[in-house]
């Protein structure tokens, strides 16, 4: 059985390999999810700096024990916040040229970074993000069992949604959900958009309350030991959905099938992509579809590879990626439909990791009105 220790052990080899394509010595770690990922450490605060030789993690009195715990892979320094801990916690690495996130250090962390000696330091537009992107065998159990959380939630709209309640009502009762089903904390904000304001893909759920004939989308992941799960249904509040409703349903939801059917490692993220947009495009709604087709997710719910028309033409999908596919007509002034399954990419496919059925349809029952137990 492989320990915690050999698993970050063979994290950290991973990203030695890549110093001499940085033409580095030593690699510089600051952002939450890089820094989870290749020490264990599970607190706010931390710098972890990576040599050839050597692994040290820097962080505050507050996570002393914490780091020493989680972080068996890493010597500890123990940081007091001062200019002379961090010219010494550098010294002690003895690395001349050091990679730092470019996409995470801020000006004032520069700032820090510019007053320490003898280091010359070297932007990378990604660091580990591309070894993350494959998950091993805990990394994955730990996100189907999220998604499991998302799946049970999810099943339950259909029972609670009623003519009167708010969005922000059912987006709290759906987070109340995942938390009494496990969850350590949301992936996001819940997403509860309806009527009109299901055409705002990001929509923040507020007072206006649900009513007959509304498309409403639901967008909602749990959040488990750091990792995320994603996942978005759509629905109609009513007993049967009108043709404009079901035309723009069934066309993501056959736009979300010709990926499936046909995804596989080695596609380019844009090649994938396409398979959903292609469709959406030749019916007169690709203006409609504004965003990528989904997206990695790990530690971080948006992580690597973007698939995207706009995606590197040299990134493509491999076996171990979790990603969404979440194609999506908005409308503006009508609304909008998001079909959005969380899979695992394996060697002869996919695996699906969410399974919420796709069940459209909310009927309005005899009696159904807001009730004060759903007002905010």
């Amino acid at each position: 059985m492989t320990s915690p220790t050999d698993v970050y052990q063979k994290r950290l080899a991973a990203v030695r390999q890549r110093f001499a394509e940085w033409e580095v010595d030593g690699l510089l770690i600051g952002s939450p999810s890089n820094r989870r990922w290749l020490s264990g450490l599970a607190g706010s605060a931390g710098q972890l700096l990576i040599t050839h030789d050597k692994a040290l993690l820097a962080t505050d009195f507050r996570y002393w024990q914490q780091a020493a715990a989680q972080a068996p892979a890493f010597t500890l320094f123990k940081h007091r916040r001062t200019d002379e801990d961090n010219a010494a916690f550098f010294a002690e690495a003895g690395a001349a040229i050091v990679g730092v996130e470019a996409e995470h250090v801020t000006l004032a962390e520069r700032a820090k970074l510019d007053k320490v000696e003898n280091v010359t330091w070297s932007p990378l537009k990604e660091t580990a993000e591309p070894l993350r992107s494959i998950k091993d065998t805990v990394e994955i159990e730990t996100i189907r069992a999220a998604a499991a959380i998302t799946d049970q939630a999810m099943a339950q709209v259909n029972h609670i949604v009623r003519p009167g309640m708010s969005e922000r009502a059912l987006a709290w009762e759906l987070e109340k959900m995942m938390r009494q089903l496990g969850a350590e904390g949301m992936a996001f904000d819940v997403i509860v958009a309806s009527g009109p304001n299901a055409a705002l893909p990001h929509h923040h759920p507020g007072e206006r309350q649900l009513q007959a004939g509304d498309a409403i989308i639901v967008d909602m992941g749990a959040r488990l030991d750091g990792y995320h799960s994603d996942m978005t249904r759509s629905f109609y509040l009513g007993d049967e959905p009108d043709e404009p409703y079901w035309s723009v349903y069934n066309l993501v939801q056959a736009a979300q099938t010709a990926v499936l059917d046909h995804i596989k490692p080695g596609m380019s993220a844009r090649a994938v992509d396409a398979l959903a947009r292609d469709i959406i495009t030749v019916s007169d709604h690709g203006d409609h579809f504004g965003h990528g087709l989904g997206h990695g997710v790990g530690l971080f719910i948006h992580e690597t590879p973007i698939l995207s028309p706009r995606a590197d033409e040299n990134e493509t999908i491999a076996a171990g990626m979790a990603l969404t596919i979440e194609p999506g007509i908005y409308i503006p002034g009508w609304g909008g439909v998001r079909i959005e399954d969380l899979i695992l990419v394996t060697e002869n496919g996919f695996d699906y990791l969410s399974h919420c059925p796709k069940t459209p349809i909310i009927p309005i029952k005899r009696g159904d009105s807001h009730s004060s137990h759903f007002a905010l």
